[in-house]
């Protein structure tokens, strides 16, 4: 099956400024783990004849130590606006099972907790946010570059795009039992496919 996906995503995680996740180091949340959510809005995409425009989507991590070391959870929250065929072909990319960069990610998931409906929503901007009604709400703040400029990583290991704006990710996020309080923020557009280009940055929880 042939899919493609474009939009922007703001992210938050457990991690202190900043995240080691996308350079393959042991997170720096509490007890040496990471817990994050990323609230995604497509903008263009399909799968197959199913549309994806306009749908946005919650994908919350667990990491127990470096990525690469494995053993990740990760879920995933569909709004509830989209349809049936919506959340199943997005459904069946986070899970792994239709290529791409999470294809490949999924042989690092120890555990798939799950892919849940409800009301979630974005805000882009300067200072995107992101929310699951009641349960995520996660806003970006940039930490300043030279020139009024804003701070970058380019070419990481892991990324959800080749290069992304750090900063602070205030706010509060309870998804499958994975609550926490954010600290570390980042954002960007992103373009994910079955298809990707050659050394393309693969995607992170």
């Amino acid at each position: 099956m042939s899919w493609e996906i474009s939009g922007t995503y703001v992210g938050s995680c457990t991690c202190s400024l900043i995240c080691p996740c996308p350079v393959d180091g042991v997170p720096t949340g509490p007890n040496g783990e990471c817990r994050g959510v990323n609230v995604f809005h497509i903008a263009s995409g399909k799968m197959d004849d199913t549309d994806l425009a306009g749908v946005d989507f919650a994908f919350c991590n667990w990491f127990p130590s470096n990525l690469t070391a494995g053993g990740w959870k990760v879920g995933a929250v569909v709004d509830d606006g989209a349809s049936e065929a919506q959340v199943g072909a997005l459904g069946s990319i986070l899970r792994g099972e239709a290529g791409g960069p999470f294809g490949d990610l999924a042989a690092l998931y120890g555990e798939w907790l799950g892919l849940e409906r409800a009301s979630v929503t974005f805000s882009g901007g300067e200072t995107p946010s992101g929310s699951v009604a009641g349960r995520v709400d996660v806003t970006f703040e940039p930490l300043p570059g030279p020139d009024g400029g804003v701070t970058t990583v380019k070419n990481a290991m892991f990324g959800f795009a080749p290069e992304f704006r750090i900063g602070k990710g205030p706010g509060h996020s309870d998804l499958f039992g994975l609550e926490f309080d954010g600290v570390y923020g980042e954002t960007s557009d992103f373009t994910f496919a079955s298809e990707m280009a050659e050394g393309a940055p693969k995607g992170r929880g």
